[in-house]
């Protein structure tokens, strides 16, 4: 039967070179000689159906053909083009997917969206394609950015939407992270309070191997959404918040309760120098319940020296902090750090723009890393636009201060990278004066020279633990 159809079809097929004029009178004739409509109505759904199925032959084995084809010149192996996909961004790796069907198979391994990256230059992603790639990657996923994040380079507008309505992917290291303030109220994320709900999916299975969250300006996820997020990555290992609308006190319970294996923290607020809530207790909980914290940055927050004290000297394995554009922060806290007393890994400090750092602590600071602490300190920032407050006076500004021994710091530790930029005297803008959307432009314009810590950072973070 099979050998019948085979020789009825090649000979049908041989028609392809026949005339197409001659096909048409002959299929014409075949339907005059139809006794009735209904014979006739029958033949021409029988002749499309025909070339209907034919057509879908002829494609599939085309596919297959370009499969093999592709597999031949292909000169990886299916391991390495998947370990090779991994590595590409969401549309590059879209753009491999629908190349072909043996790309297809390669671009579907859960290893391709071990790490995924979903922030764009404006809002286009929304709950279903981050969906979409969790389930995906499922218990490979490793890490998840989402969000909001400025492009350094590119102008609004300035590249094509890509597949599943998403921008290419934005190196996180190379934009400034208050950059997103002048982007906040003109453009609204279609990200929901809900974009996290699939990290509790399937009993949990992607947020407990997730060991990287980093989210951008989302505006909807709120105090709720994040801790019930945080309760699913018990595994969590770096945890980058920047411009949602969360309360400190809140975030850090939870990441104390939720994550107790985290190393590397950093929030930025999205309300400068407003939330103060972080307490004495919650400071005491996240030292002891996450000892392997190295990397610790609360930026535009209202922290108060005494909570810093505990959170530097607590942390016994902390390298970099980062506090700018921080309010209330004196510099008290440091006294007797650097050594046996705690804060002795110290390898970066930044107190930029941090309105009240005092110029007598920073004095302090000073000469106890010429006294011999802070062995390892590498990177320190104590810029300000406003200056530093004066000694003395609480309402005076210092803009070049005489009893800062900076030469001498920068004689004996030449291994230290000292910023110390402060505007020319008189430029001062009183504090008491200045309007919440002063202080917020303000604090949105931290210098490019910072950074370059961001960058020390990450590398001490990726050289030191993976």
């Amino acid at each position: 039967m099979n050998n019948q159809v085979g020789n009825l079809l090649q000979t049908f097929l041989n028609l392809a070179d026949s005339n197409s004029l001659s096909i048409d009178q002959s299929f014409e004739h075949l339907l005059d000689s139809s006794s009735c409509d209904a014979d006739q109505s029958l033949l021409i759904d029988r002749a499309l159906k025909l070339g209907s199925i034919l057509l879908e032959a002829g494609n599939r084995s085309a596919r297959k053909r370009s499969s093999v084809h592709n597999s031949l010149t292909w000169a990886l192996p299916p391991d390495l083009t998947i370990k090779l996909f991994s590595m590409l961004d969401a549309q590059s790796l879209c753009y491999a997917a629908a190349t072909c069907s043996m790309f297809y198979k390669c671009a579907m391994d859960p290893l391709c969206y071990a790490n995924i990256d979903l922030t764009t230059v404006v809002p286009k992603v929304n709950n279903a394609v981050v969906s979409t790639m969790i389930q995906r990657a499922g218990k490979a996923l490793r890490s998840l950015k989402l969000g909001i994040v400025p492009s350094p380079t590119m102008s609004r507008g300035s590249c094509q939407p890509l597949v599943y309505g998403i921008r290419n992917a934005v190196e996180v290291s190379n934009f400034s992270w208050n950059d997103k303030k002048t982007r906040q109220g003109k453009e609204s994320s279609t990200l929901t309070r809900y974009c996290l709900t699939p990290l509790s999916g399937d009993k949990g299975a992607a947020g407990a191997v997730l060991r990287g969250l980093h989210l951008y300006n989302i505006e909807r996820i709120d105090n709720t959404s994040l801790c019930g997020a945080l309760s699913a990555c018990p595994s969590l290992l770096d945890l980058e918040i920047i411009g949602l609308h969360v309360d400190l006190r809140q975030t850090l319970v939870s990441v104390s309760m939720n994550c107790p294996l985290i190393e590397r923290l950093f929030f930025e607020s999205s309300k400068t120098g407003r939330d103060d809530s972080l307490k004495i207790p919650t400071c005491v909980h996240l030292v002891n319940n996450c000892p392997n914290l190295t990397s610790l940055a609360l930026r535009g927050f209202k922290l108060y020296d005494y909570n810093l004290r505990i959170l530097v000297k607590g942390f016994r394995k902390l390298k970099y902090v980062d506090f700018s554009t921080s309010y209330s922060i004196t510099g008290s806290f440091l006294r007797n750090l650097g050594g046996d007393m705690g804060g002795s890994l110290l390898e970066v400090l930044i107190f930029r723009d941090c309105m009240h750092l005092k110029e007598l602590e920073v004095a302090r600071l000073f000469t106890s890393v010429l006294a011999g602490d802070f062995r390892f300190l590498r990177y320190l920032d104590i810029s300000n636009r406003e200056g530093l407050a004066a000694a003395g006076d609480s309402y005076g500004r210092c803009y070049s201060s005489s009893i800062i021994p900076t030469k001498q710091v920068l004689e004996e530790r030449p291994d230290i990278c000292l910023l110390a930029e402060f505007p020319s005297e008189g430029s001062f803008v009183d504090v008491g004066q200045m309007t919440d959307s002063d202080i917020s432009s303000q604090s949105s314009q931290l210098s490019s020279r910072a950074s370059d810590a961001c960058s020390y950072a990450a590398w001490l973070y990726v050289g030191g633990f993976y």
